[in-house]
């Protein structure tokens, strides 16, 4: 403060007061001293060193304990704000080579990421970095930890690809030569995403968006129809004329059409499930419930009820969401005789059960837009189909666009599928292929490697 100042200060708020304005200002002069030494010491180093040092200066700042809340708050303002731009502009000085980054938020690289992943290795001379950061598998130090790697590679890289939204990005200017694709982890949308649920009580706020948006700075995002362009640019935010949005065809769905990948996933399934060679599959796959962080997936289904009315014919497999933590208990009596949960583990993935499905179960997943690439039966278990509205809300109106029956009870499904032969419209399974999944013809990622090689 000028001396001017300090003396308006002491004539109209008194000594004391003039005093501890002082004292207020120098102490936050130094603690942002403090902030840009921590800042510098994690690009240059790891977080851990830095960590008592972070400690002091949130408690400076905050004058006082230090909750968890404003820990995370801080923590990650710090790497997205001020740590990923830094280290992002200082490789970003570097040619961009030919290398392909494919980053997962989980602990491995999801079925969409996976197939483009051996796509590329297949097809191109690329240099290929994987990066998977384990959220809430990993405490947040480690996970903004695996992050900064993540970034010094984008920073040179020619084509990222992610599956998932995330902010990693959100204070980084992309360079012109790299090419930034974004997956997404399912072919077509019924549950509201993204912006469309800004404020709900599973979705963040408008102020976190405005503040860490999620989809920003992408060359392309691909999709599996023209028809789904609407959903992506209003849960995106992306304007329908940036050229963004391109129908391509998801590049997982190219493994249907492999007639080798057929074949392994009715090994994988026989040598897991002897017995099923003599059975037919269905396969339960609904959404989670709620929140992402505290996800919890249903438990309704009668494995009992099931197993005493389609035991003779079918067997059961179920692949509830992959971010749900508790998994419902399969009756002893019926465990690994009737019903298989390959949730986590058991060798199969998403892609491969729908494969070998005679039918599927699902809710509201995006699960079914793959599994109608078959042509086969699909039922809808939406017991509490009016309060799932209400809370999370739909794109389409459900009854209309769904190509199979909805039920609310067991007695439903198990009546539905014991008449299945004259009940299945496949008519209806097939009008749905075209209008949401049309372009998934097996070229799904020739087109979408393109993308890339174009750009040159």
């Amino acid at each position: 403060m000028d001396v001017k100042s300090v003396l308006n200060n002491i004539k109209n708020k008194g000594l004391k007061e003039t005093i501890r304005i002082r004292q207020d200002r120098e102490r936050r002069k130094n603690n942002l001293g403090l902030k840009e030494e921590i800042i510098q010491g994690i690009i240059d180093d790891s977080f851990a060193s830095q960590k008592e040092k972070y400690k002091k200066y949130l408690k400076k700042i905050s004058e006082g304990d230090v909750t968890e809340d404003f820990y995370e708050n801080e923590l990650k303002s710090i790497f997205i704000k001020h740590v990923f731009p830094r280290i992002y502009n200082e490789e970003a000085k570097n040619a961009v080579g030919d290398k392909a980054v494919f980053m997962d938020r989980g602990r491995a690289l999801s079925v969409s990421l996976a197939y483009m992943y051996k796509y590329v290795r297949k097809n191109t001379e690329y240099e290929i970095k994987k990066h998977k950061l384990c959220i809430r598998r990993t405490s947040n130090e480690e996970y903004y930890e695996k992050a900064k790697e993540y970034i010094r590679d984008a920073a040179t890289a020619k084509a990222i690809f992610i599956c998932t939204a995330n902010d990693l990005m959100s204070y980084i200017t992309l360079r012109p030569e790299t090419t930034y694709i974004q997956l997404w982890h399912g072919c077509g949308v019924f549950k509201k995403v993204g912006l469309s649920t800004v404020d709900k009580s599973f979705g963040k706020s408008a102020k976190s968006h405005e503040e860490y948006p999620l989809n920003t700075h992408y060359s392309y995002v691909t999709i599996a129809s023209p028809e789904l362009s609407w959903i992506f640019e209003e849960s995106m935010g992306i304007d329908k004329d940036a050229g963004i949005i391109v129908p391509t065809g998801i590049s997982r769905t190219d493994e249907f059409f492999d007639q080798e990948f057929i074949a392994k996933s009715y090994s994988k399934l026989y040598e897991k499930i002897p017995h099923a060679k003599d059975r037919k599959v269905i396969l339960y796959a609904p959404t989670f419930r709620g929140d992402v962080a505290t996800c919890t997936t249903p438990d309704v289904l009668d494995i009992e009820v099931f197993a005493k009315e389609l035991g003779d014919e079918y067997i059961l497999i179920l692949k509830h969401h992959p971010t749900v933590k508790a998994l419902p208990k399969i009756p002893e009596e019926y465990e690994g005789t009737f019903a298989f949960d390959m949730t986590r583990g058991h060798g199969m993935n998403i892609n491969e059960l729908m494969t070998v499905a005679d039918i599927c179960i699902s809710d509201y997943s995006s699960v079914v837009f793959e599994y109608s690439l078959f042509e086969r039966p699909m039922l809808f278990y939406v017991y509490d189909l009016e309060d799932y509205i209400d809370e999370r809300g739909l794109y389409y109106d459900f009854d209309e666009v769904t190509p199979g029956p909805l039920c609310r009870t067991n007695e439903e499904m198990i009546d539905y599928i014991k008449h299945i032969d004259e009940r299945f419209d496949k008519q209806e399974v097939v009008d749905f292929k075209n209008k949401f999944m049309c372009c998934c013809d097996g070229h799904s990622s020739e087109r979408i490697l393109a993308l890339i090689e174009d750009k040159e």
